[in-house]
């Protein structure tokens, strides 16, 4: 199975191929790893996939999606020799679930927009949970990253009528915080004032269907990619980082964002 090349049977290849690596004689590091200690890879190959997802670069995406899926494959390797489950569970439970919170396309629910949908789907999934006793924000976005979280969390309260009913109201609000951060008497209060107004920014992404988390993605490779050509710029002119003055790479960085 390890050396099989039909293309209908190669999530069975890649299964083997993790027992193997696991078992035995195998590859030591595989051999040593728990969920807890995979959860930095699980993490990092989520973050490639969605980077070559916004670069649109097809080869790479199709690499990393297939780095996620052994994590995916690793998980369940370790979780069925502990007798927990396999991964032909984790597909059923899947599958289960997309089934029955799609009622619109596999039963008789009405569903006609995707709106409709996503209304639906929540009401299902709390139903299934059980969580009509709890909080209604309990457990959004648990193990998210902050940013991610905090839409997620505006997001829902949204669905309850808890929210701004217009943009202006949002733009009020992150003024607002920011007057709160330089009026902040102490670095505790700065501190928190600074999260105060980070959530409302986010909100300002949320009210333009703006993913946040996109868009500090594009920042950040927007400024990696300006200091780089800032660098190259004062390297050309005989100056190095360290020895270059702010106004001189002030003026290289302005060069460069006209670029």
């Amino acid at each position: 199975m390890i050396e099989c090349s039909e293309k209908a049977r190669q999530m069975d290849r890649l299964r083997a191929i993790m027992h193997r690596l696991r078992a035995p004689g195998g590859c030591p590091w595989d051999a040593e790893q728990t969920h807890a200690s995979l959860v930095p890879n699980l993490i990092e190959e989520a973050y490639e996939t969605v980077d070559a997802i916004q670069r649109d670069d097809m080869p790479h995406l199709r690499e990393e999606l297939g780095d996620l899926l052994l994590q995916v494959v690793f998980h369940s390797e370790l979780a069925s020799e502990r007798g927990d489950f396999d991964v032909d569970e984790v597909a059923r439970e899947i599958s289960e679930k997309l089934i029955r919170r799609h009622p619109h396309v596999f039963a008789t629910s009405g569903a006609d927009d995707a709106e409709a949908v996503l209304k639906q789907w929540d009401e299902i999934k709390r139903s299934e949970k059980g969580t009509g006793r709890e909080p209604f924000l309990h457990g959004t976005g648990k193990g998210l990253p902050a940013l991610l979280r905090a839409a997620k969390l505006q997001k829902k309260a949204a669905k309850v009528g808890f929210d701004w009913p217009d943009e202006e109201g949002v733009r009020d609000k992150i003024r607002e915080e920011l007057d709160e951060v330089e009026s902040a008497d102490s670095p505790e209060a700065a501190a928190g004032e600074i999260g105060d107004l980070l959530f409302s920014v986010v909100n300002l992404a949320r009210f333009r269907k703006l993913d946040p988390e996109v868009l500090l993605a594009d920042a950040n490779r927007k400024f990696e990619e300006r200091f780089g050509e800032m660098e190259k710029a004062l390297r050309e002119r005989g100056r190095s980082l360290e020895d270059a003055s702010l106004d001189e790479m002030e003026a290289a960085w302005q060069a460069a964002k006209k670029r």
